[in-house]
């Protein structure tokens, strides 16, 4: 028993009747009642994490995020982060929160992790990297992948938010567990499991709303939508990328002179 994290989920599940956003869960039975397993999330949103979450309210699990840390800084949000035992991810220091996670699903919990990394601005999936493979092989436990839709017209990278009553439906797709054996290779692990969320993907978007208007642009160019492609997306976060360097080369050059 958990009270924080129960009081958090029953407060999210309060924001989301608010909001009357009309959830479709499948295949929620899939995440294991018992044991660790890595969550593997695809990231199109700010709140996929509250999504995923919200999905597995039928398992009885609480999922622990592997998360920014500068979360873990906030005034607010960093004690209840650190209080639902979620995993500060340090860009600089990787290995310490590969460890904890390692840990946490020998320890028998359930880790949910982006393999995306960020936030896919095309709403396709990007390039996954190889951490969810080696994360379920050293710890022995499996892969469940879970794919969210939808919840980009709620809030994402660049978007509008609509946070008020809106009835927008969202859509959580669980998938069956992915086994891996210890000597598997990672990439081909990568590449097993992300075919399974492409899948699943798919079928969400084939079930989902026609969208329209303005609403195109929550829409992969693919299926007609005018989002950027995954090309395109990837230019605009080179950018992005260069500008945070320089902002923390400056950031760094002038504490360096104050010192």
């Amino acid at each position: 028993m958990e009270p924080l994290y129960s009081s958090v989920v029953a407060f999210a599940g309060g924001v989301f009747a608010m909001q009357r956003l009309r959830f479709t869960i499948v295949g929620a039975q899939n995440l294991p009642r018992t044991g660790g397993a890595v969550v593997a999330v695809n990231h199109i949103s700010y709140f996929d994490f509250a999504y995923a979450g919200w999905a597995a309210r039928a398992s009885g699990r609480h999922i622990r995020f592997l998360a920014k840390e500068a979360v873990f800084r906030h005034p607010v949000g960093g004690p209840l982060m650190r209080g639902m035992r979620h995993i500060p991810v340090d860009r600089e220091a990787g290995a310490a929160s590969y460890d904890a996670a390692v840990a946490a699903l020998r320890a028998g919990e359930v880790v949910g992790v982006f393999p995306e990394a960020t936030t896919s601005r095309s709403f396709e999936l990007k390039e996954f990297k190889l951490g969810v493979a080696r994360m379920a092989a050293e710890a022995g436990v499996p892969i469940v992948p879970l794919v969210v839709w939808g919840s980009q017209r709620v809030w994402s990278k660049g978007l509008p938010r609509r946070l008020g009553p809106s009835r927008l439906p969202v859509t959580v797709i669980v998938g069956e567990p992915v086994h891996v054996a210890p000597e598997e290779d990672p990439a081909a692990v990568t590449r097993r499991y992300r075919a399974v969320m492409a899948e699943q993907l798919e079928t969400a978007q084939r079930g989902y709303e026609p969208l329209s208007g303005p609403d195109l642009r929550y829409l992969p160019a693919r299926l007609g939508g005018t989002a950027p492609t995954l090309e395109e997306a990837g230019r605009i976060e080179e950018v992005e990328a260069a500008r945070r360097r320089r902002d923390r080369e400056r950031r760094l050059g002038r504490e360096g002179g104050a010192g």
